[in-house]
């Protein structure tokens, strides 16, 4: 039986990545979550990967430590799951999109960050935030346009599992976003195994204040 290692539903995007696009495609496997930023996160994950970082796959002695190599893991492990689309053009397109995501955006994650629990209107905007909303827009309008949607590339797959932490931003924050990425956003956040690890992070009441810089500062 795979072993995903998560932090806190609430806070943690990178873990959510591949707990929803498992759940989505029904993927068997056991969870852990550590709380984020204790002394236990850091000595469980110190003997498993030299980058103390949240989601780690387990299967058995393999251990994978990587969100996106993760997601590649499982689809080479569950060829009969489409986690990426079909069609070799697309596939590189959703591709594109992942990597995009796992190594950019760093305006909207530092003043976003996520929250899943909270409402923050009008928090955290500012012009680098603004770019990062836009170039995120234009992807997403690219993919839909291409695919028909939808979702990003016609069914939900690895890209929306990589934007669902990003959705659930912009319905924490609520920034101002084109027709279609609202629409988007909504259905991405009502897709089920979105829908569950919600649900199970408005559940979890553990506030961490290193990952609320908003209501910490008002506290």
């Amino acid at each position: 039986m795979l072993t995903l290692i998560i932090g806190n539903k609430n806070y943690s995007s990178w873990s959510m990545r591949p707990w929803v696009l498992m759940r989505h495609f029904a993927i068997a496997f056991s969870e852990r979550t550590l709380r984020l930023d204790s002394a236990a996160f850091y000595e469980a994950l110190a003997a498993l990967t030299p980058t103390q970082t949240v989601p780690v796959l387990l299967d058995g002695d393999l251990v994978v430590s990587d969100s996106l190599a993760i997601v590649e893991y499982l689809a080479e492990s569950f060829p009969q799951h489409a986690i990426w689309p079909q069609g070799a053009a697309a596939r590189a397109h959703a591709r594109v999109l992942c990597a995009t995501m796992h190594a950019g955006f760093t305006a909207l994650r530092g003043a976003m960050p996520m929250n899943i629990e909270a409402r923050l209107a009008g928090l955290g905007w500012n012009l680098a935030v603004q770019r990062d909303l836009d170039r995120i827009c234009a992807l997403w309008r690219s993919a839909l346009d291409s695919s028909g949607g939808p979702f990003l590339f016609g069914a939900f797959g690895a890209a929306d599992a990589f934007y669902a932490p990003v959705c659930a931003r912009l319905r924490t924050y609520a920034p101002a976003l084109p027709d279609f990425a609202e629409d988007y956003v909504g259905r991405v956040l009502a897709a089920p195994a979105v829908a569950q690890w919600c649900d199970a992070a408005r559940a979890e009441h553990d506030y961490i204040a290193a990952d609320e810089p908003y209501r910490a500062r008002a506290g």
